[in-house]
């Protein structure tokens, strides 16, 4: 099966901050199970900087620490990443958790002071709305 997944959790250089989230655990279960990982980052396909400046959802749109709004870079990321994950047939996702991307229980919440809320980033959302069943790395612990 192929299994889109976060660019950061495989060790891309893309984070906001110029580095990753390398998931080893990621790594191993994608190759016990025999999936094929389908790399993605949003951010980076709508057309962000890495390094960038942090962002979050402040009152429904993504906004950078800065104040720009950056949400149609998020939005039009997400488009394209849903894009991908069409065309290469994936069902299941699995995302860095509290992203404004791709948080799928969480994300920080808009006031750029560390506290998380209930809640999914722009990508991950779009994905739900279109069937795509979502993780995050730690729903693969004893799987």
């Amino acid at each position: 099966m192929k299994v889109l997944v976060s660019a950061c959790l495989l060790g891309e250089n893309c984070k906001y901050s110029g580095g990753n989230n390398l998931c080893p655990g990621l790594l191993k279960w994608l190759e016990e199970e025999g999936h094929e990982a389908v790399s993605v980052c949003p951010e980076v396909l709508g057309g962000l900087p890495v390094p960038r400046t942090p962002a979050e959802i402040v009152e429904g749109v993504v906004t950078t620490r800065d104040g720009e709004d950056v949400d149609r870079a998020f939005r039009r990321g997400a488009a394209l990443a849903l894009e991908i994950a069409r065309r290469e047939g994936t069902e299941l996702a699995v995302l860095q958790p509290r992203s404004p991307s791709c948080g799928v229980k969480q994300v920080y919440d808009g006031t750029f002071s560390g506290r998380k809320v209930p809640g999914r980033g722009v990508f991950a959302q779009l994905l739900a709305e279109n069937g795509v069943r979502l993780l995050e790395p730690e729903d693969l612990e004893g799987r």
